[in-house]
């Protein structure tokens, strides 16, 4: 495979990051957890983007694939009156990644976006690498560096 845009942005800043490829399935119901069970990580340490519709723009939140994204608890982090997740189409187009593989870094259109606070209780997190069957892991500091990201309680069990 070849260096994604999410890898090509870590290695222009001078990030560290490991790659970590697996066998995507197809018909798996959630491709968070596939990663996690594919790689033998915690699902607490792997984190999904999600493409947020917000009051005016759009937003990404990157939570534990062991969570949920907590849609108000996202409004407030973006300063929105409400959230929703935003049309597969839309987070596509926006983002230039397909469903299943969107990265938080290396983006087509940078996006305002927030962590899930639980990533600051982890070395290392594992996101999507921007294709589905690979992951990168970083560092959460790292991560907010690339992203612009704040960290708030987004995600809930």
């Amino acid at each position: 495979m070849s260096h994604t845009p999410a890898m090509v942005r870590c290695d222009g800043a001078g990030v560290a990051y490991s790659v970590h490829r697996y066998r995507h399935n197809p018909s798996a119901s959630s491709y968070g957890l596939e990663a996690a069970e594919q790689l033998g990580l915690d699902p607490a340490a792997v984190f999904k983007t999600l493409i947020v519709a917000l009051d005016i723009t759009l937003g990404v939140a990157v939570v534990p694939v062991s969570g949920l994204l907590d849609l108000k608890a996202c409004a407030a982090a973006f300063g929105s009156k409400k959230a929703e997740l935003a049309d597969p189409a839309i987070a596509r187009r926006k983002t230039g990644y397909v469903i299943g593989g969107i990265s938080p870094i290396g983006q087509k259109t940078s996006l305002p976006t927030v962590i899930d606070e639980s990533a600051l209780a982890l070395e290392t997190i594992y996101v999507s690498a921007g294709v589905r069957g690979a992951d990168i892991g970083l560092s959460p500091l790292d991560l907010a560096e690339l992203t612009g990201a704040d960290f708030a309680r987004i995600a809930r069990a």
